[in-house]
């Protein structure tokens, strides 16, 4: 059987018969990664290895020889450190209370709370020659233990060097199999001393294929110096087994001594270790793993600056923050406040009561913000992500350029907190909070927002990517998980780069003009093709385009939304439909009733199409190269959302995706809180009886808007708020 590419783990291929032919013992100590090996062909390889008598070790601290299916040094080089850590995590005195056994693998999160992957047997290993059973483990175990490694994932891999064989003979006096032996010359002996190699499996699949040991150097992805980690005992016996190890154990659950008269074969164990741990995942419900998920991300980053819910102030800080302070003077701040707006004397919480224009005068301030808000996105903080929108918000509405603290503690939801971080800012020679600085250098942030990234991955399935699946770039989502992957996924993944590259406001204008042709052709002139999103708050570049259609006929948008995605489909504009949802058809398009609202739907219960847009016309179009080949449209993918949306809450899908996501957010709190109704993009509801609010005066054939700015002025003037222009929306 062959290696499948998309899937985790090796298969059959590996673990062929044994060859009594090949002799292993002239190899150094020998340690298998179980990165990305399901746990049966993990057992299946190890006893290959003893029973051809090679020197099998259980702690890579002892390995010179490491066997691992990873082709690329950087990988190599991960895994090899993060194994190396983990073994001296298990050796200290920890709390492992939070430590999460329940899913049977070696996983990131619990990187310091578990004891080594593999712990050495003791004794002498016989030789085995056992018939492998021809029933394979379904579970892989995507445990890849490598995790935060300082800084090292930035820097280039070592180049390897392509030395000679190992060379070692064995003493007949050995009383250990995890003894390096004695090398036959001082070459071969520098080697094994100073040096530990990485070597892909397919070495020992050759090897034995072909019943001759094959040159190591030729299968070598990655070597280093030994010992692998300064301060490594390789001795883990000097240190007891914890009650906390014994817990954990079962993840990788070893016999420390093989007895003779023990019946049981090594893969009988492994086999009803195999089956223990299935029988145990299987009660891990959905929701286990996504507690699970969280608390690993809770133990990573609940000590770092960025994250804390409570910091400290520095020495640079201001101990109080009065209106007339030392630090103001020292600021070089006059004791008077500027005339302030009145949304902030009037203390108006809601980013939808005030004018959000764009740019800031605090823009850079607001720069160093949003990167502390997307970790706090990243590391599964919700309510630390609120509230620094809120603030945000706050800061980005303010008028002038803040000279000091004063200033920021009186604005609507900026406390202390961000006034330190203001000093802070405003009084480092780079004008960098240290906190982002700590964001920027954090290699599992950096892995976590590459993830987030993806089109189709949100924060918690980033998340899911890091801690459980154990993933580190898009190449390991590609080689072992792209199967498991959604469609959406899939096509973000393959189109990364292409999603990252901004839209000019031409290059939207072309497509809407394009969707509203076929649109038109499907119904008739009086389509409404109503460009949102970025670009109707100004922006010069947009990520994505949003367009909303609608018609003065009700029954005209009913199902539209397919109908224009076939023929835009003909034409090839577009070159995949992702999501194609016909929600509000299907409840005869009337506003979502008020009970049915799931949490978190947000303004995405319409008719609605995410598709993958390319431009057709380019140079080549219908030209063939050389080898009479159609030559490939150039053009960058590009990020389509189609919405539907009837006339009669036209004004509400309007205002919801025109306006930023946290003006999009204060005007549901406003709705809620203020007014006692459910505000969603297909109009407004009131919460006690489920009403339908018709803001939009669409009910009389008289009153009926006529333009779709004049129904959004209808919105805002029937929840009694000012109206604001789009680019008064940009709350960032």
């Amino acid at each position: 059987m062959a290696v499948d590419s998309h899937n985790n783990g090796v298969i059959e291929k590996h673990v062929p018969c044994i060859s009594q032919n090949l002799d292993l013992s002239i190899l150094p100590t020998v340690y298998v990664l179980p990165a990305h090996l399901a746990l049966g062909d993990l057992h299946k390889i190890e006893n290959k290895l003893t029973g051809l008598g090679a020197p099998l070790t259980y702690d890579i601290r002892e390995a010179r020889l490491v066997l691992g299916n990873i082709t690329k040094p950087r990988r190599a080089k991960l895994e090899l450190l993060q194994a190396a850590k983990l073994g001296v995590k298990a050796n200290e005195s920890l709390n492992y209370s939070n430590t999460s056994s329940k899913t049977g693998r070696v996983s990131e999160t619990s990187l310091s709370a578990l004891p080594p992957t593999k712990r050495r047997r003791s004794g002498e290993i016989e030789t085995q020659s056992a018939t492998y059973a021809s029933t394979e483990t379904k579970e892989h175990d995507t445990s890849t233990v490598g995790s935060q490694v300082e800084a090292e994932d930035d820097k280039c891999a070592e180049p390897i060097s392509h030395g000679s064989n190992f060379q070692v003979s064995t003493s007949p006096n050995s009383d250990s199999s995890r003894s390096v032996k004695v090398p036959t010359s001082p070459q071969a002996h520098e080697d094994l001393a100073n040096l530990v190699k990485v070597v892909n499996l397919k070495w020992l699949e050759d090897s034995l294929r072909l019943t001759d040991m094959q040159r190591i150097e030729e299968y070598l992805v990655y070597e280093t110096e030994f010992p692998l980690f300064d301060g490594i005992s390789a001795d883990p016996e000097s240190s007891a087994t914890t009650p906390v190890q014994a817990k954990a154990s079962h993840v990788t659950e070893r016999s420390t001594q093989v007895d003779d008269k023990d019946s049981k074969s090594i893969l009988e164990r492994a086999k009803a270790e195999a089956e223990s741990r299935n029988k145990h995942n299987g009660y891990i419900s959905k929701l286990a793993k996504r507690d699970h998920i969280a608390a690993a991300a809770k133990r990573d980053f609940s000590s770092r600056s960025f994250t804390s819910s409570i910091s400290k102030p520095s020495s640079s800080q201001p101990p109080h923050l009065r209106h007339q302070t030392t630090s103001e003077h020292e600021e070089g701040v006059s004791g008077s406040l500027p005339a302030m707006p009145d949304w902030v004397l009037r203390n108006q919480i809601y980013s939808c009561q005030r004018s959000t224009p764009f740019p800031s005068p605090n823009e850079a301030f607001i720069g160093q913000l949003k990167e502390i808000r997307v970790a706090r996105l990243l590391t599964n903080d919700d309510i630390g992500v609120r509230a620094y929108s809120t603030s945000i918000a706050s800061v980005a509405a303010y008028p002038y350029e803040i000279q000091s603290t004063a200033e920021i503690v009186s604005l609507p939801g900026c406390d202390h907190k961000i006034a330190h971080l203001f000093h802070e800012w405003k009084n480092s020679p780079n004008h960098c909070i240290q906190a982002v600085k700590d964001i920027q250098a954090d290699p599992a942030l950096k892995v976590l927002r590459q993830m987030y990234e993806i089109w189709g991955v949100g924060a918690t399935t980033a998340r899911e990517f890091y801690y459980d699946k154990q993933w580190r770039d898009l190449d390991d989502i590609v080689e072992f998980g792209w199967n498991s992957l959604s469609r959406v996924q899939q096509i973000g993944v393959k189109y990364y780069d292409e999603f990252l590259l901004k839209l000019p406001r031409a290059e939207v204008e072309a497509i809407a003009e394009i969707v509203k042709r076929h649109a038109r052709e499907i119904v008739d002139e009086r389509i409404e093709c109503i460009i949102v999103g970025g670009y109707r708050r100004g922006k010069s570049e947009s990520g994505d385009v949003d367009l909303i259609l609608s018609h003065p006929e009700q029954s005209a948008t009913a199902g539209l939304v397919d109908k224009v995605v076939r023929s835009l489909e003909k034409e090839g504009w577009i070159t995949h439909t992702l999501i194609l949802n016909l929600t509000n058809t299907k409840r005869g398009q009337e506003t979502l009733p008020y009970m049915s609202l799931k949490k978190g739907a947000g303004f995405d219960t319409l008719d609605k199409a995410l598709v993958v847009w390319q431009d057709q016309n380019h140079p080549g179009k219908g030209s063939t190269d050389k080898y009479g080949m159609p030559i490939k449209n150039p053009n960058p993918h590009r990020r389509v959302d189609i919405i539907i949306s009837p006339w009669r809450t036209v004004g509400c899908a309007v205002a919801g995706w025109t306006s930023g996501t946290t003006f999009q957010r204060d005007l549901r709190r406003y709705a809620k809180k203020v007014k006692g109704w459910k505000f969603d993009s297909s109009g407004v509801r009131e919460r006690g009886s489920g009403r339908w609010i018709d803001l939009e005066r669409w009910t009389d054939p008289k009153t009926r808007c006529t333009d779709w700015k004049d129904a959004e002025r209808r919105v805002f003037e029937g929840m009694d708020l000012e109206y604001r222009e789009p680019w008064e929306r940009c709350t960032g």
